[in-house]
C-alpha cells in the first residue's frame, strides 16, 4: 500500500506530499497553514476545504480499498466486508447471503 499521503502545491507553486496521520490542524491565515504534529507548519495553495476533501477522500479509499483517482492511489485488495476482516471477494455466494 502506498504511504497515507496527500499531494498539495507549496507557494511557490512546488508540489509536496503530506503525510494526512500527521496534520495536527489546519487554518486560513490568510495562506492556508497545515501544522503538523511534530510541530513543523507548511503553507499551500489548497483552501481548508480542499485539504478536508483530499483527506476524506483518501480514507474512504483506504477503508473501501478502491483506487482513488485524485491522490494517484489504487489499492489492489477488495473492500473488507462490514463486521469483519474478510475481503469480500473471499466470500461464497452462500455465505453473502446468509
Amino acid at each position: 500500500m502506498d504511504e497515507p499521503v496527500i499531494r498539495l502545491t507549496r507557494i511557490n507553486k512546488s508540489f509536496l506530499a503530506v503525510n494526512a496521520d500527521l496534520i495536527k490542524f489546519v487554518e486560513t491565515a490568510p495562506d492556508t497553514v497545515i501544522t503538523l504534529s511534530t510541530g513543523e507548519k507548511v503553507v499551500v495553495m489548497e483552501s481548508v476545504e480542499q485539504i478536508i476533501e483530499l483527506i476524506v477522500q483518501f480514507r474512504r479509499s483506504v477503508l473501501a480499498g478502491l483506487s482513488c483517482p485524485l491522490l494517484g492511489l489504487h489499492l489492489s485488495a477488495g473492500p473488507l466486508v462490514p463486521g469483519t476482516s474478510q475481503r469480500s471477494e473471499d466470500i461464497s455466494e452462500s455465505e453473502r447471503s446468509l
